[in-house]
């Protein structure tokens, strides 16, 4: 061995040493301790290979972040250039306000692991706030230039004060505590209509449970935001300003010190990284996000009522961060289109039953995960509808005599039509309904506990039932907007968790089961 050769390639075959191959892997491959790399590049080998999706996926990973921002900027911005609804302006603008609410919930819980559930505290007080200084009801009218940066500090220091008492506790008990100080802000907001203060006498701070009314527009340089189509302009910036942010944040230091703090906290500790410290960042960080947006969302309302920050926003805030991917800033934006854009499909009853049926067909897929096993079931399930449609027609005149729900200006779509033939639909069919919705309960419980054709067989009665249920329960004028809404969104959230348990955008991650 010369004085020129490397010790490690002692012992290797001659081809190796000249084709250069190392005797050891270089330490950029290696899998490290403590992270999951592993896993993520496992996961990343296997998508590649599952043809145009993982070419897809793997295009989108060597994009850079400039490029995935301006995927679903430009669009954004092209949309009210093509668009002539008010309406729409305004999906627009309260599915990019969610979008940003979760922005400043990952903060808390996708960077730092803190399990906030008082966070829409924090959105109430910046709206109210604002109302408080800028509406017709407290007769102050300040420029919105110098409402914005107050309220932003004021509510970064609110959420100090709330994750001072909150650095010794962890998981649950911080989910307590924080979900406790949520609800105090609501129970507040009702009740802080007439507070007397020394020196000041009674002051309204929130007008009571009928809220402040008459809040003022944004107004920047004496322009002020007067239509949707300017808010959603003005939430669009935002969520740039927001999305670079922290972007820039959690390639920082300080991003990699609190995804160490989500990991393992002692383990952070240990490593002399100040986990109080960043604590009461990640909660001050996640408040301001709020506060700011509670701004945007008074102007756009014009109105502040206790109800708009209750624990049901909460809820929805909480699905598009999980499903998105914790920590996700690309997963939030696509979560968001999802969670609002279901339950917003459903407004018209040919996009719903759209949505239902292909829904139905996608979940089939995913459990039975077999193509021959779909057709089966589906094929069973038409057949099973047409025999059961044609015994009602004979023996049961009023069980065929309904129409399915269809949409009061353009009409029943060929959808719709064919179902008529297909499904039965009798007239006053609530009480069967609830009835068929109790069984498809059990169907569904009967199949989780088969398995193999049995499972299969089970499958095309439940279809069916499924359908009945859907056409004459809960796809009825007085269900689509409001159970139905939630059923459907929670069955997607269901189904996709249960395909990407990390999320759409998030990382695999080690776990000991």
């Amino acid at each position: 061995m010369s004085e020129h050769d490397d010790p490690r390639d002692v012992g290797l075959p001659e081809e190796r040493r000249i084709e250069g191959i190392p005797a050891r892997p270089d330490e950029a491959t290696q899998p490290r301790v403590g992270v999951d790399s592993w896993v993520a590049s496992h996961e990343e080998r296997r998508q590649q290979a599952t043809g145009i999706g993982g070419r897809i996926q793997d295009w989108w990973r060597r994009t850079p972040p400039i490029g995935r921002l301006l995927v679903f900027l430009v669009p954004a911005i092209i949309f009210p250039l093509v668009s002539n609804s008010g309406n729409i302006y305004r999906y627009g603008i309260l599915t990019l306000i969610y979008a940003l609410l979760a922005y400043g919930l990952t903060i808390v819980v996708g960077f730092a692991g803190l399990l906030d559930l008082g966070y829409m505290a924090f959105f109430g007080f910046g709206a109210y706030a604002y109302g408080f200084l800028a509406s017709q009801h407290t007769g102050r009218h300040w420029q919105a230039l110098l409402v914005l940066p107050v309220v932003v500090i004021a509510t970064a220091a609110l959420g100090i004060i709330l994750g001072s008492p909150s650095l010794r506790l962890l998981g649950d008990y911080l989910a307590i505590v924080t979900l406790f100080f949520g609800q105090a802000f609501v129970l507040f907001a009702n009740n802080a209509n007439r507070i007397d203060f020394p020196f000041f006498g009674e002051v309204d701070l929130t007008g009571g449970a009928q809220g402040l009314e008459g809040v003022d527009p944004l107004n920047f340089f004496g322009y002020k935001i007067s239509t949707n189509k300017g808010y959603f302009y003005v939430a669009l910036i935002m969520m740039v300003l927001i999305v670079t942010m922290l972007h820039l944040v959690n390639n920082s230091r300080t991003g990699r010190a609190w995804r160490a703090l989500r990991e393992d906290p002692l383990a952070a500790e240990v490593l002399s990284i100040p986990v109080k410290r960043l604590k009461i960042l990640a909660f001050a960080f996640g408040a301001a996000v709020a506060g700011l947006i509670g701004c945007l969302y008074s102007s756009v309302q014009t109105l502040d009522a206790p109800g708009d920050y209750d624990i049901g926003l909460l809820i929805t805030i909480y699905a598009i961060v999980i499903l998105g991917g914790a920590g996700s800033l690309t997963g939030v934006i696509v979560a968001a289109l999802i969670v609002n854009g279901v339950p917003e499909l459903l407004r018209n009853p040919n996009n719903g039953r759209y949505v239902f049926y292909l829904g139905l067909i996608l979940v089939l897929w995913y459990f039975l995960k077999s193509w021959k096993r779909l057709l089966i079931v589906l094929g069973g399930a038409l057949a099973f509808g047409f025999v059961v449609y044609g015994i009602t027609s004979l023996v049961w005149d009023r069980g065929t005599s309904g129409a399915p729900v269809a949409d009061p200006e353009t009409g029943a779509n060929w959808l719709a039509t064919a179902i008529s033939h297909w499904m039965v639909l009798p007239t006053n069919a609530t009480q069967i309904a609830n009835w068929a919705y109790f069984a498809l309960v059990l169907l569904i419980m009967a199949s989780t506990l088969m398995s193999g054709w049995w499972r299969t067989l089970v499958l095309i009665p439940t279809v069916w039932v499924a359908a009945f249920a859907w056409e004459n329960l809960l796809f009825t004028p007085d269900q689509i907007n409001g159970p139905t809404r939630l059923l459907l969104l929670g069955t997607v959230l269901v189904v996709l968790m249960n395909a990407r348990p990390q999320g759409l955008f998030g990382t695999a991650r080690v776990e000991i089961v």
